[in-house]
């Protein structure tokens, strides 16, 4: 089974490395993130990767040229300013008319990828989006209408809704809701697959991380050292 990876954006909020360098290639402990997320799919039986990629596209090509994996990599060029959704329309020739993994290029998760597939599998519907609960960023408190406090909780995932955890599987049809390179994957097409009833969420209680920030690395490298998330 194909995974698709998006490496193209120009990752703005992580403009200290990104000026030199494609975000995917951002090491943590001194490893690119793009190879963690590769090896993650590798270890549940996954070895054929198709990366789009666009900003400095270059770096990424230099790195697997030099670098050999017990994976195949497909490195496609979608487009300097192409949108998400843009990006995958553009591998549509490579995917043929298979079912696929998606996932982005900044973020890891101890997702169980074949549980994952199963449950997509089951459910019989177009897409399945992995949710996730995001890290909480500060504690909860409660007031009274007198401003007391009637509850007080240190920061906890629990306090924080579901959102896209960026591990997907979708099916081909998928495709044609995709509309042009300035298409966002995650606005016009889910917004249609969740009305028409076709988006289906797999949810992963487990650990999961973005590389939005520094802080976000830095966390990603304490997870990473504690063997919190393993690879």
């Amino acid at each position: 089974m194909k995974v698709v990876i998006l490496a193209g954006g120009f990752g703005t909020r992580l403009s200290e490395y990104t000026k030199s360098i494609p975000k995917p290639m951002i090491k943590v402990n001194g490893t690119p993130i793009i190879y963690y997320i590769m090896k993650h799919f590798y270890n549940y039986g996954f070895k054929k990767f198709y990366v789009a990629i666009g900003y400095k596209g270059n770096v990424l090509k230099k790195y697997f040229k030099k670098n050999k994996f017990p994976w195949e990599v497909n490195l496609i060029e979608t487009g300097l300013n192409t949108m998400t959704g843009g990006r995958i329309r553009r591998l549509k020739k490579y995917l043929g008319d298979d079912r696929f993994f998606m996932t982005y290029g900044d973020g890891l998760a101890n997702v169980n990828l074949r549980k994952l597939l199963k449950f997509h599998i089951k459910k019989k519907k177009l897409a399945t989006m992995t949710a996730v609960r995001p890290p909480a960023r500060f504690g909860k408190i409660k007031l009274n209408n007198h401003n007391k406090v009637t509850l007080f909780r240190e920061k906890s995932n629990l306090d924080e809704g579901w959102i896209n955890g960026g591990f997907f599987v979708l099916e081909s049809k998928v495709l044609s809701l995709i509309k042009s390179d300035k298409t966002f994957f995650e606005k016009q097409p889910l917004e249609l697959l969740s009305k028409k009833g076709q988006l289906m969420a797999f949810k992963h209680k487990k650990t999961w991380q973005c590389m939005d920030t520094i802080r976000d690395m830095q966390i990603l490298e304490k997870l990473l050292i504690k063997k919190t998330l393993r690879f």
